[in-house]
């Protein structure tokens, strides 16, 4: 078998340069975007596509995804645990601070509706650092893309080919697109076009209906020797019934009014319904949230989900976007060789910490302990442990000699309850440690894969026949007989029976 040859680095073949690419052919220095739907509709322009942003329940639904998503709050984490790595986590987390971020993002995200956005970076000095002037968000119908898949700006001047929009005085993403080949990427407008043409046309037949037939239509009938003039006159006489309340004529015309026979919306209600359903599926992947039944089959959860997995996309999006982008450019600039930071959004509902509690109460009864460590991680603040409680003294024991001391009005006699209790504290110990250790580690195990207090409950059932009493019940046993024979002696002594 023969080597295989070394690669050349950065050696690319299937580009779509010089009209390689066959699924798009040579159309000029510029790429043309592979979307059919606003080829063939709407010449190539997004402005097509504006269109169908203007439909109010795509901005409701559009609005609705990108507003949770700049709900949520944003992160910037080092890349890594040195101080360089922290320090320039430290200064790009300021600079969006000082930025109108949110806005940034729901201008952004937008490229979601349309496939790609474009933002331009101006930066500012900051005594020895380069900083973040401004980003504003540019109409992306002022950019195209080249052969090699740069992006480029048309002008006035530069219509055919555009002047370079190179970075990092251009940030811009795409989403949507199957494959790399298309810089343009497929926004969700390409599927709402057709939801919005449809119910456009609809609510149009729609009003034609109800101007048709919720107002009666008037008919003039002429005679049929009636001349041109006469026509026309009674035409206009039917047309002015619309807006006068008086109509003249001659005599010897009729004019009748024709009510509707008809009744109903003709289903064009269930049609408008059809498509706001879709496009809400569309948008949002789901309907329950603003159709749906609420808690009918689970709507509301199953609703909630998928939000929620489509809000964390959106904003892993921006973020991933912005971090390759402009994040990196900052950081190579102000803090040479520090790992770039991670922009994210928290987009995880946050835990419930009443439940947390019950749940490590219900932990601590059976005999442990949560660390400083835990509590500090999952309920934050500021800790410390609790001081234990002395018990209350003992009438007649000396704390400093817990031996007990002889009673008042000279009672010397000891209570011989008090070692024997001792001694069965000690015996039982043996036999209530071996159950201790088997529950602890049955919690560990359920704990390391996420089971819950109900898989401890089950555990702790099928454990029960290998947790022995038999050490338990022996010195119990032992414990009742001493009990009993100390008893008959003390009665004995008092007796004086021998």
């Amino acid at each position: 078998m023969s080597e295989t040859q070394r690669p050349e680095i950065g050696r690319e073949i299937a580009t779509t340069a010089d009209g390689i690419d066959i699924t798009r052919g040579y159309f000029g220095p510029l790429l043309q975007p592979y979307d059919r739907v606003l080829q063939n509709r709407g010449g190539g322009d997004l402005e097509i596509y504006e269109q169908v942003y203007s439909d109010p329940e795509v901005r409701s639904a559009l609005n609705q995804r990108h507003l949770a998503v700049v709900s949520c709050e944003t992160q910037v984490d080092p890349g890594g645990d040195s101080p360089l790595d922290i320090a320039a986590a430290d200064h790009l987390r300021e600079q969006l601070n000082a930025l109108k971020w949110d806005k940034i993002t729901e201008k952004m995200l937008m490229g979601e509706h349309y496939g790609y956005s474009v933002a331009e970076m101006i930066y500012k000095p900051d005594g020895n650092y380069i900083t973040i002037g401004a980003i504003k968000v540019r109409n992306r119908r002022r950019f195209r893309f080249g052969k090699l898949g740069d992006l480029r700006l048309l002008t006035m001047t530069q219509m055919y080919e555009g002047i370079p929009a190179e970075e990092p005085y251009f940030w811009s993403f795409n989403c949507g697109s199957d494959n790399d080949d298309e810089p343009y990427g497929l926004g969700l407008a390409h599927w709402l076009y057709w939801p919005v043409l449809f119910k456009r046309a609809g609510i149009k037949f729609w009003l034609i209906f109800l101007e048709k037939f919720g107002m009666p239509t008037a008919v003039g009938k002429y005679d049929p020797d009636a001349t041109d003039a006469e026509k026309g006159k009674l035409l206009q006489a039917t047309r002015a019934v619309q807006t006068d309340a008086g109509v003249i004529m001659p005599k010897e015309m009729e004019l009748a009014l024709l009510e509707a026979g008809r009744s109903g919306t003709a289903d064009y209600q269930a049609l408008v319904n059809a498509m706001d359903a879709m496009i809400q599926k569309v948008v949002l992947g789901q309907t329950a949230s603003t159709q749906g039944t609420p808690g009918k089959l689970g709507n509301d959860d199953l609703g909630a989900d998928v939000r929620a997995d489509i809000v964390k996309a959106s904003a892993d999006l921006i973020c991933e976007s912005f971090t390759a982008g402009p994040a990196t450019w900052l950081t190579q600039w102000n803090f040479p060789g520090a790992a770039i930071p991670r922009v994210s959004r928290v987009t995880e509902e946050p835990e419930d910490l009443d439940a947390s509690a019950e749940r490590d109460t219900k932990i601590s009864g059976m005999g442990f302990k949560p660390t400083l460590k835990h509590v500090h991680d999952k309920y934050g603040g500021e800790w410390v442990e609790k001081a234990q409680t002395p018990p209350p003294p003992i009438p007649g024991v000396d704390p400093a000699n817990p031996t007990p001391a002889q009673f008042a009005e000279g009672d010397t006699t000891r209570d011989p309850s008090a070692p024997m209790a001792r001694q069965l504290d000690r015996q039982l110990a043996t036999a209530g440690g071996k159950w201790i250790e088997q529950i602890r580690a049955l919690v560990d195990q359920t704990l390391e894969r996420g089971g819950t207090l109900e898989d401890v409950r089950d555990g702790i059932v099928v454990l029960a026949p290998d947790m022995s009493l038999e050490d338990y019940a022996a010195a119990m046993a032992d414990a009742l007989t001493a009990a009993t024979l100390a008893g008959r002696a003390d009665v004995l002594s008092e007796t004086g029976e021998p």
